[in-house]
């Protein structure tokens, strides 16, 4: 791995120089951006249950080591739509202690991640599973706006799907019109704001006119202040939470969950960025940016954090262009929260309610989950088998059950390309309509002599098929030529199916002759010691050469 994978851009800006007409873009696209995530940083939190101000801790702190130390010029961090079903999950079995752990844990796996050369390979998760688990969480955080948005009088809410809803529906007698009202209110504010201006979040200027609504009027809804109190206006003391060995032991599956799923949305965010800036974003630095801004944020009271989709693209359109921007962006965040953070106790309930059921709209990309219900059946069940585990189970769960059906449907489909079979019959299929040069229409097999072919990757989802292919060989032929050439690989399994192959036409008095041995499958049989067992000259490099050696050995 190159070390310059691991320089932050921010080092890589600085060095080829930084422009004031640059920082000034910057400027305008970090204050922008961080009035936008104001209003989302509270909503995230209350939703992942936790308190108001812990969203904003982890938009601040995390937010400024994620644009500190990014592989992305433009990557904005914080808290996310993401991460709340995740959280709101080990907040209710573990508390924030829990979370606590489980977050530094993850962030301890991230770096280690970006550090071993694993930010291109977890890029390779399967769409349909990242489909499928956004489109879990964002009914999850639909339905988690109930009691808010309907304004109903419930102390809890079932954290279960199913269960959330029944309860929601025998409070129905409950709702308060005045809650309901402000809530469609924002949703309508949201929608058709950017009509008048793109400038400014249509979420804070609903913030701002619902929050004075209630005020004026007295409106009888609930606020953040009368549900959790007073908002602080600092930041907290810096604070390691207390490990213990059982306890890291308990959280680790929850830790690798959000380290999975914060790795997996950084690096979708960063290259949605570089689609929109036409740059590159270094992956491993950014899973290492984002591990070291997960281990911090629990110090000071936060919660998981990773690259954002939304803000990104917010603040590319504003201008951003270097991780300034995300600087500027934690900084406007820090000054509001000491200036105005008082204030944000006075903010409606049904306002947030309303902002999260916008989010859960846009983040569920129903359209693109209708068109991959038209892919393969394969693709087709790791999308909802995803899906449904997000939403009915656990999204921990669904992450390593979604992965795991992947990686053996996967498997399965590449040992379907697989094919071994006796040369006439795949003569027939094959090598006749596309005029094959090495084809054995022209070739004439001595007698005695049985040729049969392996076509595709030689690994053990493709090593059952080759043994009853093989099994079908009449009697005992003199010579066995198995031609290799569409092999690209081969594993231990396949090799020892080779090796047994090689045994029982030793023990049959046949003897067993490769053909067209690729480079890395021959490196393969050296390493292991096969070539030697099967002798050197029993490995030639096409079909003639094969044949003629098959020819000498009946003739002997």
């Amino acid at each position: 791995m190159s070390t310059s994978s691991l320089v932050p851009k921010l080092v890589t800006v600085l060095r080829e120089g930084y422009s004031r007409h640059q920082f000034a873009n910057d400027l305008l696209a970090g204050l922008i951006v961080g009035v936008v995530a104001l209003p989302l940083a509270i909503a995230f939190a209350i939703a992942s249950g936790v308190k108001p101000e812990q969203g904003l801790y982890t938009a601040v702190v995390a937010g400024f080591i994620i644009s500190l130390l990014s592989g992305s010029r433009v990557q904005i961090g914080g808290p996310t739509g993401a991460f709340v079903v995740l959280i709101f999950g080990i907040m209710a079995k573990y508390g924030y202690q829990g979370l606590a752990v489980a977050t530094i844990m993850a962030g301890i796996m991230l770096v280690l991640m970006g550090f071993a050369g694993m930010g291109t390979i977890i890029k390779y998760v399967p769409y349909p599973v990242t489909v499928g688990f956004t489109a879990g969480i964002a009914l999850i955080i639909l339905a988690g706006q109930g009691r808010d948005f309907f304004g109903l009088n419930m102390e809890t809410v079932p954290s279960e799907f199913i269960p959330k809803l029944m309860a929601y529906g025998s409070h129905l007698s409950s709702i308060n019109l005045w809650a309901t009202g402000l809530g469609v209110f924002t949703i309508a504010i949201i929608l058709l704001w950017p009509r008048v201006t793109r400038r400014l979040p249509g979420s804070l200027i609903a913030i701002l006119l619902t929050t004075a609504l209630v005020q004026y009027f007295n409106l009888p809804v609930e606020t953040i202040g009368s549900r959790f109190g007073a908002v602080p206006n600092s930041l907290p003391a810096p604070h390691l939470p207390a490990f213990s060995l059982v306890q890291v032991r308990e959280m680790f599956f929850p830790a690798l969950s959000i380290a999975l799923l914060g790795g997996i949305e950084s690096l979708l965010s960063a290259v949605v960025a570089d689609g929109m800036t036409e740059r590159r974003h270094r992956s491993n630095m950014e899973l290492v940016a984002q591990g070291v801004a997960n281990i911090v944020s629990p110090i000071f009271g936060g919660i998981p954090a990773t690259g954002a989709i939304a803000r990104t693209a917010t603040n590319i359109k504003n201008g951003g262009r270097t991780p300034v921007a995300g600087l500027i962006h934690a900084a406007t965040l820090l000054l509001i929260l000491i200036f105005f953070g008082k204030w944000a106790a006075l903010i409606p309930m049904a306002t947030l309610a309303g902002i999260l059921v916008v989010v859960a709209c846009h983040m569920g990309e129903w359209q693109l989950f209708a068109r991959l219900m038209r892919c393969p059946r394969s693709d087709v069940a790791v999308l909802l088998s995803t899906f449904l585990l997000t939403l009915f189970i656990d999204l921990t769960v669904a992450i390593q059950v979604g992965m795991l059906l992947a990686m053996v449907l996967f498997m399965r489909r590449m040992a379907e390309t697989t094919h071994v079979g006796k040369m006439p019959d795949l003569l027939k299929e094959d090598e006749e309509n596309i005029g094959d040069p090495l084809s054995m229409s022209s070739r004439k097999v001595p007698a005695g002599v049985e040729v049969y072919e392996v076509a595709g990757p030689f690994f053990f989802g493709a090593a059952d098929k080759f043994k009853r292919a093989l099994g079908t060989v009449a009697g005992r032929p003199k010579v066995l030529v198995l031609r290799l050439r569409h092999v690209p690989i081969i594993d231990a399994t396949g090799l020892e199916a080779l090796e047994n192959l090689y045994k029982k036409a030793f023990r049959g008095g046949t003897r067993l002759i490769l053909s067209g041995v690729a480079p890395e499958v021959r490196h393969v049989m050296v390493r292991s010691g096969f070539i030697h067992r099967i002798g050197r000259n029993n490995i030639c490099a096409d079909i003639d050469s094969a044949l003629e050696r098959a020819a000498k050995g009946i003739e002997k």
